[in-house]
């Protein structure tokens, strides 16, 4: 049975979390009472949670959907994924980033880049009035994609993909493969279907919104590329084979997924981009 926390408990931690204080700080009073870890963190998620969520409906926010959550708070470092051992290289709470390392191997980088060269298009963003693809300045790289299931490389790379984030194969959009060169760049935006856009309507009727992103980089650039989240002062450095992943628990800025991909200074970068949704996307 799961051991709850009672109210002077509660309020403590909560105070705690608002000053600011880091994960750990939050479950060195229950470690020292005798919680054992997994039982105080959850007590504490529970707790911080609830209050985000009293917080969020009392400011009139979007009500917090469930999103994949690949570890816990200081849990493994070495993942073991089908065929895979997948390094845990850092974990932040708020936003909610996961850096992997070694989630694809070498040889599989280099089959998705050489299958994607020779199809490569102008990149483009959703329109926010028609929910049409569109070209925009924002976004400087050429790209394809894979639809889901299309080959044997793909479904193996997809089914990691659900197998470490515990998240439905079929909740996925097709795998999209994008190229940066010299200057590229994507400039802070967020992955969710803003609500008050009109065309966000059409892209939402396809398996809800978008929960999380996985960004896995196909290469590593000679200098650049680097994919920063400017309000949590965190940049991932683009290393072949590693990935970065985060998820928002709703359509909304509290989530601190404010994300970029940064120029390019030298060379060029090569990402697959795997979003999820809430439900099946066809």
């Amino acid at each position: 049975m799961t051991r709850e926390l009672d109210r002077q408990a509660s309020e403590r931690i909560i105070a705690m979390a608002r000053a600011g204080q880091p994960p750990e700080a939050l479950l060195a009073p229950l470690l020292e009472c005798g919680w054992d870890s997994a039982e105080a963190t959850a007590a504490v998620e529970a707790a911080v949670r609830g209050w985000v969520e009293h917080g969020s409906r009392d400011a009139g926010l979007p009500p917090a959907v469930p999103v994949p959550s690949p570890i816990d708070l200081n849990g493994a470092s070495v993942l073991r994924v089908g065929d895979r051992d997948i390094t845990v290289l850092a974990n932040l709470m708020l936003p909610r980033v996961v850096v992997f390392g070694g989630l694809l191997s070498g040889e599989e980088c280099d089959a998705l880049v050489a299958l994607s060269r020779p199809r490569l298009q102008r990149s483009t963003i959703l329109d926010p009035d028609t929910g049409a693809d569109a070209v925009h300045v924002d976004r400087t790289s050429a790209g394809t994609h894979f639809p889901r299931g299309s080959d044997a490389l793909c479904r193996r790379i997809e089914a990691r993909i659900a197998a470490l984030l515990d998240w439905p194969v079929e909740n996925g959009e097709a795998i999209q493969i994008l190229r940066y060169g010299p200057g590229a760049q994507y400039r802070p935006h967020h992955d969710y279907f803003d609500p008050a856009w009109p065309g966000s309507t059409r892209q939402i009727a396809r398996g809800g919104q978008r929960v999380a992103s996985l960004v896995m980089y196909l290469n590593t650039p000679a200098r650049g590329g680097a994919t920063t989240f400017p309000e949590a002062h965190l940049e991932v450095a683009a290393v072949k084979g590693n990935a970065v992943f985060f998820s928002y628990d709703r359509p909304h800025p509290m989530t601190r997924t404010l994300h970029a991909g940064a120029p390019v200074a030298e060379g060029e970068k090569w990402i697959a981009t795997k979003w999820l949704r809430e439900r099946r996307h066809d």
